[in-house]
C-alpha cells in the first residue's frame, strides 16, 4: 500500500522513478492504487522503471541501486499472527541488506517504514512518543520484534555514515488493491461485522504518510525517526465509520478480552489442523483488546505537518471502494 501511493506521488514531481519487484510480483494492485487519483492510471504505471531484486538478494540490490540518488524502503510483511515464518527473516534480513546496498552504492538519503510496533510503553499514561524504550516481552509479537530489529539495522547504517530517516506510520488506512493488512477490515465490514472489541490504537492515512516520507526526503533533516499518527482511535469509531461509509449496520456487540483470546487460541489450533490461516489466532486477538495512544507532536512541530482525520480517511476510501464494486 505505502509503496503504490508513493510511487504515485513521486511522479508527479519526477517524470520517471525505479523502483524493485520480483518476477512473481503482481502489478495489479498497483493500477487499483493509482486508479483512486487518474481516470488513466496506465499514463503513469508506463513511467516507472522496474528492477527485478529482492530484498533477501543483496546482489541484486547493489545492481538495482547503481546510481540510485534516493531510497525509500517500504518493503516488509505485515502481520500480526503469532506466526510468521517469513516475517523476521524478510524484515530484519532484507532490511539489513539494503541498507548495505545503499552505503555500498553511495545513496544520497534513505528512508525507512518501520511501525508504531516498533516503540515501547508509555511512562505514566502519557502518550507513547519517539523517546519510548521498546523491551522484549512474551506479548510482544513477531511483528513488533521484526520491526524493532529492522529499524536497528538503519540505526547501524546511520551510525557508519548512511544518510537517513525513519517514519513510524500507525495502523495505515487507504486503497491498497489487495485484501491484506488492514484493508481486510473494509472487507469483513462489507460482508457484515457484528462484534468489537474495546482496544484501539493510532491510525493514519496512507496519502499523509508518504506525503511526509516525501517532504523529510527534501528536507535537512537526518538521523531522527517520527511517528505518524493522524489521531488515536477506538476499534468502535474505526468500525462505525467503516460500516456508515459501506452502508452497512453498525456492529453492536462488544467481545470482551478473555473471549476473544479463547476464540482466537482455537481458530490457531483448527488453522494447524486444517491448514488454513485465521482471520484471528492468539497475537490478532491480544492487539485487537488493546488501547495505545499515540503522539505524533515532533513532526507536527518540526516540519508543521497535518493529517487527514481518519473519519474522512475512512469515507473516501469506501467511497472509492464502492465505485470499484
Amino acid at each position: 500500500m505505502v509503496g503504490g501511493h508513493l510511487l504515485w506521488h513521486l511522479l508527479q514531481e519526477n517524470e520517471r522513478v525505479l523502483a524493485i519487484r520480483r518476477p512473481t510480483s503482481n502489478l495489479a494492485p498497483l493500477r487499483t492504487i493509482f486508479s483512486l487519483y487518474t481516470s488513466q492510471p496506465d499514463d503513469y504505471t508506463t513511467r516507472i522503471d522496474w528492477k527485478m531484486a529482492d530484498v533477501l538478494d543483496e546482489n541484486s540490490l547493489h545492481e538495482a541501486l547503481h546510481d540510485v540518488t534516493q531510497v525509500y524502503h517500504c518493503a516488509a510483511i505485515v502481520s500480526l499472527s503469532s506466526k510468521s515464518g517469513e516475517l523476521l527473516n524478510t524484515n530484519v534480513l532484507g532490511t539489513r541488506n539494503v541498507v548495505r546496498a545503499a552505503l555500498a552504492e553511495k545513496v544520497e538519503k534513505f528512508c525507512f517504514v518501520s511501525s508504531i510496533a516498533a516503540f515501547g510503553k508509555a511512562i505514566k499514561g502519557d502518550k507513547i512518543d519517539e523517546d519510548s524504550i521498546w523491551t522484549d516481552s512474551a506479548n510482544r509479537s513477531q511483528y513488533s520484534r521484526s520491526k524493532y530489529y529492522s529499524e536497528e539495522e538503519v540505526w547501524k547504517g546511520i551510525r557508519e555514515g548512511l544518510n537517513a530517516v525513519i517514519v513510524n506510520p500507525g495502523v495505515i488506512l487507504g486503497v491498497s488493491g489487495t485484501n491484506t493488512g488492514s484493508s481486510q477490515l473494509f472487507s469483513q465490514v462489507r460482508k457484515g461485522l457484528m462484534f468489537y472489541t474495546r482496544g484501539g490504537t493510532g491510525y493514519v492515512d496512507v496519502r499523509d504518510v508518504v506525503r511526509a516520507m516525501i517532504r523529510l526526503m527534501e528536507s535537512e533533516i537526518s538521523g531522527e525517526r517520527f511517528i505518524l499518527v493522524g489521531e488515536n482511535c477506538s476499534n468502535r469509531d474505526v468500525l462505525n465509520w467503516m460500516s456508515d461509509g459501506l452502508g452497512k449496520t453498525r456492529p453492536k456487540v462488544v467481545v470482551g478480552k478473555r473471549t476473544l483470546f479463547t476464540i482466537g487460541s482455537l481458530l490457531e489450533i483448527a488453522g494447524k489442523v486444517f491448514r488454513f490461516h485465521p482471520l484471528i489466532d492468539r497475537g490478532t486477538a491480544r492487539s485487537a483488546s488493546h488501547r495505545e495512544y499515540y503522539s505524533s507532536r515532533k513532526i507536527e512541530e518540526i516540519i508543521g505537518f497535518n493529517f487527514t482525520p481518519i473519519a474522512k480517511c475512512i469515507q473516501e476510501t469506501c467511497t472509492f471502494l464502492q465505485k470499484q464494486k
